[in-house]
């Protein structure tokens, strides 16, 4: 109980995983390798876990350490064979012997007690398709608080140079919980949230210091400026990934069995166009040798104002604190989703297009990040007498309402708070239908973000009687004269994320002002062109099953991993 093991001062170690994998993945990525040179790959995982002997350490099935090689190169995105920036044997030692008596440890590949070596054969640039496997550590019947170990993970293969990864394990030691959030009442957009943030030190041993990191997506702002905090905004990119990280550092002792709370409240500032925008924040131990350089992290300007401090309380109620402290700042904003139709006039052979326009009149913007960028799905249904014969990206044909088939859309959320799309329909008139109309709609939900259900509808008129056209919103509104509401071309908005927007199937129909743009899995063909689909004569097509689980006014995930141990995990 007395294994020993040098516990790395600096950055890496003071950021964690996310910041460090990060920090080296950028550097892999930019080195150019000689032919003649050994491939460099840095060993990239967890380089510290901290066991708990008073509560518990995450799910037992799952691993704290995700092991992953960092190859040079972009990591490969698109379809079909991942192509290898290296070919040849190689093998990865990990080493866990130093925790005999510390820590109880599973290790993955093939283990002789406590050292377990992996073998590959293929590497490939970046880290996403490079998983050595993950480690899974528990407090055994002999761990005491304080006692500190560590795995050391080296890596060997003809042609391959590795940078290997030493993970500390302390047991018992300091564990910061964090006094949990609650909605203000009456906070509007545009209203400023002052939040009480604070810790308790549950663990069985003091902190030398502390470290908070707190996160705002892209509607919270922080206000003050604090000369002991460090910021980083991203204000370009993909819109789930925007907003404003901070780290503070605080150098006094944090007393084992007692809470602390900032010395003021922190404020937290909304945007008019803010709904379930998120706000998060988290307490990790920190020794005062690092606060320096995790201050100076990169991309983190410093602050320029008087120093944040904790106070120490008298009493706190421990229900009052969890592992981690989130809430959605506001929660009674509105946005109003429209949608626009078309009306033309056309004889039998004529090909027209039907521009269908989909647009957000805001106040709000549709965060979706609790649901990581759930899509939005609308119908559209085909006028009597005409064939499609292109249909726009992001949509696809379905079966949607009773056998009826019709067309399925997609829009990618977030949606920005003035975001307008274009859904460009081509139709052949295979006979002329006076007045043949075709639906578009939203699905009939009990939605009480959208302000206004009237115009959630529209129609695709085509040889209207008398000239009336009535192509616009609701049913039977007003026409646009052939043009849909949406103003943006396709191509104009955002790249997604893949697996997080619903912008990495295989449609991208994108929108204005950096809007992600619409795909997803639609069900059915889904080609971009070259569809037939007959109109079955102004059949309403409702979504149904199809365009359930959206969530657009309770959704939005937080941006962060809610990693199951003792850190509480930064803000990535």
């Amino acid at each position: 109980m007395t294994q020993q093991a040098n516990r790395r001062p600096g950055l890496l170690r003071a950021l964690g995983l996310a910041a460090a994998t990060g920090l080296v993945a950028a550097g892999a990525a930019g080195t150019a390798h000689a032919a003649d040179a050994p491939l460099p790959v840095t060993i990239t995982g967890e380089d510290r876990v901290d066991l708990s002997l008073h509560s518990g350490n995450g799910d037992p099935s799952e691993p704290q350490v995700d092991l992953r090689l960092d190859a040079p190169g972009e990591p490969f995105e698109g379809d079909g064979i991942i192509p290898p920036v290296f070919t040849g044997d190689y093998t990865i030692r990990i080493d866990a012997s130093a925790l005999a008596g510390v820590a109880k440890v599973k290790l993955p590949c093939e283990a002789d007690g406590s050292v377990a070596v992996c073998s590959g054969s293929e590497l490939y640039a970046g880290d996403r398709y490079n998983r050595v496997g993950g480690i899974r550590l528990d407090v055994g019947e002999d761990s005491e608080a304080g006692d500190l170990g560590s795995i050391t993970v080296t890596g060997e293969g003809e042609g391959l140079e590795f940078t290997p990864l030493t993970i500390d394990v302390l047991v018992g030691g300091p564990e910061f919980v964090n006094r949990t959030l609650s909605v203000p009442d009456g906070l509007r957009a545009g209203g400023t949230y002052e939040a009480p943030v604070g810790l308790r030190n549950a663990g069985s041993m003091p902190a030398d210091g502390a470290v908070l990191r707190f996160h705002g997506s892209r509607g919270v702002s922080f206000p003050d400026s604090y000369g002991n905090c460090a910021y980083a905004e991203v204000t370009t990119g993909p819109l789930l990934r925007q907003g404003t990280d901070a780290i503070c550092t605080f150098p006094d002792r944090i007393d084992a069995g007692t809470a602390y709370a900032l010395a003021e409240p922190l404020k937290v500032k909304t945007a008019g166009f803010a709904l379930h925008d998120v706000f998060t924040y988290s307490f990790t131990a920190l020794a005062p040798d690092e606060a320096a350089a995790l201050r100076a992290a990169k991309d983190y300007r410093p602050g320029t104002g008087e120093v944040l401090t904790l106070r120490k309380l008298s009493s706190a109620d421990p229900a009052h604190y969890s592992r981690y402290a989130d809430v959605d700042l506001p929660v009674n904003n509105t946005y109003d989703l429209e949608l626009t139709g078309s009306s033309q006039d056309a004889g039998a052979g004529d090909t027209v297009t039907a521009r269908i326009g989909f647009r957000n009149n805001g106040p709000a913007w549709i965060s979706a990040l609790r649901s990581g960028g759930e899509p939005i799905g609308f119908t559209v249904a085909v006028p009597e007498g005409t064939t499609v014969t292109s249909v726009p990206e992001g949509c696809g044909e379905n079966t949607i309402d009773e056998g009826v088939k019709g067309y399925l859309c997609w829009v990618s959320t977030p949606l920005l708070e003035d975001a307008a799309l274009d859904f460009p329909f081509e139709l052949r008139v295979d006979r002329v239908v006076e007045g043949a109309r075709g639906k578009v709609a939203l699905p009939e939900w009990d939605n009480p973000f959208d302000s206004d259900h009237t115009n959630d509808s529209a129609w695709i008129v085509l040889n209207g009687a008398d000239g009336a056209t009535d192509g616009g919103t609701g049913d039977g509104g007003t026409s646009d004269g052939g043009t849909s509401g949406g103003s943006t071309p396709p191509g104009s908005g955002e790249e997604g994320d893949s697996g997080t927007n619903g912008s990495s199937g295989t449609n991208g129909t994108s929108g204005a002002n950096g809007t992600n743009g619409t795909s997803g899995d639609v069900t059915g063909d889904h080609t971009g062109g070259g569809l037939a689909l007959t109109g079955a004569g102004g059949m309403t097509l409702i979504g149904g099953a199809a365009l359930l689980a959206l969530g657009l006014g309770a959704g939005v995930v937080v941006l962060l991993r809610r990693r199951a141990r003792q850190d509480g995990g930064a803000v990535a």
